[in-house]
């Protein structure tokens, strides 16, 4: 059964171009890990959201890709400096 996650951003309309640009370098440390199918980072039309996804062959494909996401200074399960409220994140799994 593949894994996957939807997470919403917000950050702070200063800061929107250099939170994208921290999850395109996680996205691409992503790539390369056993298990990755897909990365995706998105922004809304207004730019008052970051939207990211992920999709993996496991949910413990996804859980060592989070490991290394913390290692890489990017907070998987919180809130970082440059967010102005908690991110929304749904994970998915496939049926």
């Amino acid at each position: 059964m593949s894994f996957g996650f939807v997470a919403f951003h917000y950050p702070a309309p200063e800061h929107v171009e250099e939170f994208v640009a921290e999850c395109h370098q996680v996205a691409e440390a992503m790539r390369q890990q056993p298990g990755f199918l897909s990365v995706g980072v998105w922004v809304t039309p207004g730019g008052d959201a970051v939207v990211t996804t992920g999709a993996f062959e496991s949910e413990e494909a996804f859980r060592a890709t989070a490991d290394l996401a913390r290692e890489m200074g990017a907070t998987p399960d919180g809130l970082s400096d440059l967010e102005v409220r908690p991110r929304e994140v749904h994970f998915l799994v496939s049926r």
